[in-house]
């Protein structure tokens, strides 16, 4: 399943998490959620375990497939500092 060594299925791999995390978070527990009293934590988890995946196939020499999982993990920290974690006001 996790055999290939391609741009796309790095892409498709890396958004797996934290779809997940999206859905279970927003839908099943709509947003109300805390960690730690921070907002962000789940997601932040999510990120956490895509950079687990991006080392083991790293160490599997699929260099395609890590540059599709960092970039979605680097879009997706990008967008959960922009809309999640607004400055204290």
């Amino acid at each position: 399943m996790f055999k290939h060594n391609t741009v796309t299925a790095g892409t498709i791999y890396g958004a797996i998490l934290p779809a997940i995390s999206l859905f279970i978070f927003l839908y099943l527990l709509k947003g109300n959620f805390l960690l730690f009293n921070k907002p962000g934590t789940p997601y932040l988890i999510a990120i956490g375990l895509n950079l687990l995946i991006i080392r083991w196939y790293g160490k599997k020499k699929m260099d395609k497939a890590v540059i599709g999982i960092a970039a979605v993990t680097f879009m997706f920290m990008i967008a959960i500092f922009v809309f999640k974690l607004q400055p204290i006001r």
